[in-house]
């Protein structure tokens, strides 16, 4: 694999900006990367949320009073706004020409966890994703700031429920342990303590808000100082500490680009971190720049997100809808907005058990096939079709490839835009499905290929980047 389509796959959902990182270079296409705008506007599903305190309560009413039917149709529109989210989110991950903010948007989605099936409100799990995507490149203090000012991470986190005279210690527990400095750099005191300083953090219209007669007014002594401390004074205090570079640094590694980062790299890159300031944006340039030029092909397992998104684009595949790319996620455990816990999506190994490995095989060869889901089968409830449930309709499917090219040049073209490495047992295979006397111009030449893909893609290198 060539190093062009590697960083488009590291840095987006697919190989589509290899040629640009060529044109450009990487320090470039990183800079056009970081320049990239959004949209603001609230899309269309959410225009029916309820989106204040008083059109939630109103809301929760009008359920409460509805007979039976009417329950089902005003929870089932709820429910489709979910999925509607979904197939928005990966569009914008899918149609950006530089994807790599909607990348971080994920990454900061799986590090400050807040699912919907928890939090229940689509307007706040949207103003949640979309203050992800402001802040994507910005300044890791500040966006933890907000981020734990949240209505999603209250209601997800408890602190809903954290008052005064009954203290729930879940955000103070998860901001240390999760989203800032990690296990090992912090004390049960200081869990406690913060917890103090967050009670009466509850819903607000826009955010959330201190209510005065569930805070708990008196100090508390957090890291050794003492003071009457509201949540941006516990985060100053955690950002003072000496280990509060590395947890993210290792994050960030291993979303893109090595499944085990060594420790050295972890904490070389954490210490510029700290040196400045805490922006992401000159991290990434530092870490993407740096690891470049390297041989580090191989080092993590593709996700199931940029499994299916290069498989569809390789196979040019234009009915594969967003629907379907979500079904997919979830049967491969990468359910978005639902992780499976607040650690987030693991990764790693975890990404090719023997079960996903041989539902991504069966993927590849029923996609290969030109085999996709039916239109009715997925105007259905997409959170629960299963494998059985299916209906399939044809579409068309090719590979691209230089048909002025023979045998083993077609195979190494495939090669470098497919695999990290090969070796000699692999190439006789290829060279058993294109053999010595293929002709790139026959008629049947395009089914010979797709058969040659259909059989790198089942390769346990192809699962690499």
């Amino acid at each position: 694999m060539n190093a062009n389509t590697l960083w488009s796959l590291r840095l987006g959902f697919s190989n589509r900006q290899a040629n640009k990182i060529e044109e450009m270079g990487i320090e470039k296409f990183l800079k056009q990367s970081f320049s990239t705008r959004y949209k603001e506007q609230l899309p269309s599903f959410i225009d029916s949320e309820p989106k204040t305190l008083a059109e939630l309560k109103e809301f929760k009413l009008n359920v409460k009073n509805a007979v039976s039917e009417e329950q089902r149709k005003i929870l089932k529109k709820q429910i489709n706004n979910s999925i509607e989210f979904k197939k928005w989110w990966i569009a914008k991950m899918q149609d950006n020409e530089y994807p790599l903010r909607e990348k971080m948007v994920l990454f900061w989605h799986n590090h400050f966890v807040a699912t919907s099936q928890k939090v229940k409100v689509n307007y706040w799990v949207y103003q949640h994703n979309q203050l992800l995507r402001e802040n994507a490149f910005g300044n890791f203090k500040e966006l933890t700031k907000k981020i734990i000012r949240t209505n999603a991470m209250v209601r997800f986190l408890d602190n809903i429920d954290n008052k005064k005279d009954k203290i729930n210690e879940n955000l103070s527990r998860e901001l240390l342990e999760l989203f800032t400095i990690g296990i090992g750099n912090y004390s049960e005191t200081d869990i406690k303590e913060g917890a103090r300083a967050l009670a009466g953090l509850g819903l607000g219209n826009n955010e959330a808000k201190y209510r005065r007669q569930f805070e708990d007014q008196s100090d508390k002594t957090y890291f050794g100082k003492t003071g009457n401390w509201k949540s941006d004074d516990l985060v100053d205090m955690i950002f003072e500490q000496k280990n509060i570079p590395y947890l993210i640094t290792r994050k960030i590694l291993k979303w893109f680009i090595y499944d085990s980062p060594p420790e050295e790299l972890i904490k070389y890159y954490g210490d510029y971190f700290r040196k400045v300031n805490f922006e992401i944006e000159p991290l990434l340039i530092k870490i993407f720049t740096e690891e470049y030029p390297k041989k580090n092909a191989g080092s993590k397992i593709k996700d199931p997100l940029l499994f299916i998104i290069q498989l569809t684009d390789e196979l040019q595949i234009k009915e594969y809808g967003n629907g379907l790319i979500a079904i997919f996620l979830k049967q491969q455990g990468m359910d978005l907005l639902n992780q499976p816990n607040v650690k987030g999506w693991d990764g790693g190994n975890l990404w090719l058990t023997s079960q996903i490995y041989l539902q991504r095989n069966k993927t590849v060869d029923m996609l290969s096939s030109g085999k996709i889901l039916s239109r009715k089968t997925t105007e259905q409830n997409t959170e629960v079709v299963t494998a059985i449930d299916r209906n399939f309709e044809k579409t068309n499917v090719a590979v691209a490839f230089d048909s002025n090219e023979n045998n083993k040049q077609i195979i190494e073209e495939l090669c470098n835009r497919l695999l990290f490495k090969t070796n000699d047992s692999m190439q006789k295979d290829m060279e058993m499905i294109l053999k010595y006397d293929f002709d790139a111009k026959e008629a049947n030449a395009p089914n010979a290929v797709l058969r040659l893909f259909n059989y790198i893609a089942k390769t346990p290198e192809y699962q690499l980047l």
